[in-house]
């Protein structure tokens, strides 16, 4: 039996590669764009401990896996949805470019004064 999205309101189907998530892939993606916007404001300030720059690399990485499998699982998409997948994964390969900028001006910094 196929699972509805668990946002509240959204009657969609999840699909087979998001059914741990519980979402749908409209969802899902929004929940990746606010999941980057709040990693590239934690690690804008430059106080973020290296575990926690690791487990974001790692959510990341996570998160595009699972969107790329359910995105070429064969799940039906019509082409706004397609785009919507497309500009979330770059949202987070900018999230990751970010992160190393500031991974960057940290060391630096630390050279510099320390």
């Amino acid at each position: 039996m196929a699972e509805n999205c668990s946002a509240k309101g959204c009657k969609i189907n999840v699909p087979v590669g998001l059914a741990a998530e519980h979402m749908c892939v409209l969802h899902f993606t929004l929940f990746i764009e606010n999941e980057c916007a709040e990693m590239r404001r934690e690690t804008a300030l430059g106080q973020t401990v290296q575990e926690r720059q690791v487990g974001f690399m790692q959510k990341i990485s996570n998160r595009g896996e699972t969107l790329v499998r359910t995105a070429t699982s064969g799940f039906p998409m019509s082409d706004e949805l397609k785009a919507r997948v497309l500009s979330t994964l770059l949202t987070l390969m900018n999230t990751r470019e970010n992160m190393d900028r500031a991974l960057m001006r940290q060391s630096a910094l630390k050279r510099f004064v320390g």
